[in-house]
């Protein structure tokens, strides 16, 4: 396999208001440095508040670093222009969160489409392969259904396709069965998986749970905003 991510020295401030004219620099990632191979579940694992969210943000370039860079496919997506940066999201990112952040006025099916949409991928193929989607996530009956007619694990099976409606290289999840019950999580790490196993998809998971870490090829464990140990699980 080869690489598909590159973090160097990552480092991420932001800066918190404490007054009307005093403000205090957290540093959040102390500099960060990873590397993730095309096909490969990756866990981030670390206690509420160490910069696992921040750093899985940066990697999908939802926000942008106080300094280092992000190399995808040998591309800095960091010295991308926004609108290059938009579209890198769209096309090349999946992204799964704790809560589903679906669309309440859109049905299953337009909430998975509304990705290829965006990217103003012709829209009867857009819809043909969110409704191939639907299939693949076990929902082609709740098609017409929305959010709110959806129960949490059906929600986050949608969340799912809409991550994949674009073909993503790399899926991004931070802390995917959080809100679940366990048969449920067990549902949907098992389905998250089939996508690493068929599709070929690299899966880079965002955690604190030691069981669902040890799924996994690889553990990151972060302490601090730093990395600390990076912990081979699989041989692959």
């Amino acid at each position: 396999m080869s690489n598909l991510i590159r973090v160097e020295n990552l480092h991420k401030t932001y800066v918190d208001a404490t007054s009307d004219d005093i403000t205090t620099p957290i540093e959040v990632l102390k500099g960060v440095d990873i590397e993730v191979q095309q096909g490969e579940i990756l866990a981030i694992l670390g206690k509420s508040g160490v910069g696992k969210s921040t750093l899985l943000h940066l990697i999908g370039g939802l926000d942008r670093p106080t300094s280092g860079s992000v190399f995808f496919e040998d591309r800095n997506i960091h010295a991308y222009s926004d609108r290059k940066l938009d579209q890198f999201r769209n096309l090349e990112v999946g992204f799964i969160f704790q809560s589903h952040h679906l669309l309440p006025e859109f049905t299953a099916l337009e909430n998975i489409a509304i990705g290829g949409l965006i990217a103003r991928k012709n829209v009867s193929e857009t819809y043909s392969s969110a409704n191939e989607i639907l299939d693949y996530v076990g929902l082609v009956d709740r098609s017409n259904h929305y959010p709110s007619e959806l129960s949490g694990g059906e929600r986050q099976r949608i969340a799912i396709g809409r991550a994949l409606i674009n073909q993503p290289k790399v899926i991004l999840a931070d802390e995917p069965t959080g809100n679940l019950d366990r048969k449920t999580s067990a549902d949907i790490l098992d389905l998250l998986w089939d996508l690493n196993d068929r599709l070929d998809r690299t899966l880079i998971l965002v955690t604190h749970d030691h069981g669902l870490a040890q799924r996994t090829d690889r553990i990151v464990h972060i302490v601090d905003g730093r990395i600390t140990d990076q912990n081979q699980i699989v041989e692959t």
